[in-house]
């Protein structure tokens, strides 16, 4: 059994690599202009090639390719942090209204920014976000002790974030034109328009705060077999739920602060992978929810910008259209076993 159980883990991540690479390379081929998978491993590892391939793989599809892969990892396994700490199989950054509740505290920063002629730099991006995360967080956490049932703190997390996308497009509406087009753009959520630079504040903020969290791997585990448990076992439940809280919250908030808001990967992907793996551990379960995310939103991002070409439909529209019924199938499962 240990044999078999070994073959599924290393099975599971050999599949995850291997659709990782495929899709990278599907991406960089993908686009009005066509190159050769021969052209592209050219460009890529020897750094020779005609000038505007080079240029549009290098300056605009990798930087692209790399904000999906990490930020893609980051939502999913702050949805898995998310699901560990409220004990809820459909608790995600998006549902709850975190991402929502990060969305107007960074499209407030960037309409005061914009209207005294300054720009809003990555830390300013992230900081904000952070800050408007925390308080849903909050909220929500008052709600989740006046109500028991999931499905009212699902309700709450989803009126939450309403409220937040409201007040967001109240404030949307009142700004300078040229503000309205940047934050337009922004608030559907999309990979587009990344930098070298926006992927390298991106990886260092997304790769620290995931060293953290795997390092948390066995309170997680504790964690996860109850509370009393966890105390048992030497936890110290309270700082371990603030650390949760922060590191999930990082994550989303890095997500939201450059690609905007995506729905649904966050509750998706954590249970796809747990069903792959067939297991809960967090030291396999974390690896491979990043994985995981990063190829899904690779794979929706890749639909996004192809299917309807030359038209860029937002990746949130996609990743609800694949994401969606994987959440009403939890649903129901978790109905059926109540």
């Amino acid at each position: 059994m240990k044999s078999k159980t070994k073959l599924r883990y290393i099975g599971s991540f050999v599949i995850l690599l291997v659709l990782l690479f495929v899709l990278v390379v599907w991406n960089i081929n993908s686009g009005s202009i066509h190159v050769s998978v021969g052209d592209i491993l050219r460009i890529l590892f020897l750094r020779e090639g005609e000038e505007t391939s080079y240029q549009i793989i290098w300056s605009i599809r990798l930087p692209r390719i790399c904000a999906a892969v990490i930020l893609g990892g980051a939502l999913s396994v702050s949805g898995f942090l998310l699901q560990t700490f409220f004990n809820n199989p459909i608790a995600g950054p998006f549902v709850l209204g975190i991402s929502s509740g990060a969305k107007l505290v960074v499209a407030l920063s960037m309409i005061w920014l914009l209207g005294r002629g300054m720009s809003a730099n990555s830390a300013v991006l992230i900081l904000s976000a952070f800050v408007g995360s925390l308080i849903s967080m909050g909220f929500v956490l008052a709600v989740s002790r006046k109500v028991k049932q999931m499905s009212m703190l699902v309700i709450s997390g989803v009126m939450i974030g309403y409220i937040c996308s409201a007040v967001t497009d109240f404030v949307v509406t009142f700004a300078d034109d040229s503000n309205i087009v940047n934050l337009h753009n922004w608030s559907l959520g999309s990979f587009s328009g990344m930098s070298w630079g926006n992927v390298k504040v991106m990886a260092v903020v997304v790769f620290v705060t995931l060293i953290l969290t795997f390092l948390m791997s066995k309170p997680i585990s504790a964690y996860q077999l109850g509370e009393v448990y966890a105390q048992n076992m030497g936890v110290n439940i309270r700082l371990f739920r603030v650390a949760l809280i922060l590191l999930s919250s990082i994550l989303s908030a890095c997500v939201t602060a450059f690609a905007g808001p995506i729905s649904f990967v966050g509750i998706a992907v954590p249970h796809l992978v747990k069903s792959l793996l067939k297991t809960a551990k967090p030291l396999l379960v974390i690896p491979g929810c990043f994985l995981g995310g990063a190829v899904f939103c690779l794979f929706c991002d890749l639909i996004a910008r192809t299917v309807f070409a030359p038209v860029e439909l937002s990746i949130s529209s996609v990743t609800a259209v694949f994401g969606a019924p994987v959440v009403l199938y939890i649903m129901i499962k978790r109905q059926r076993k109540a």
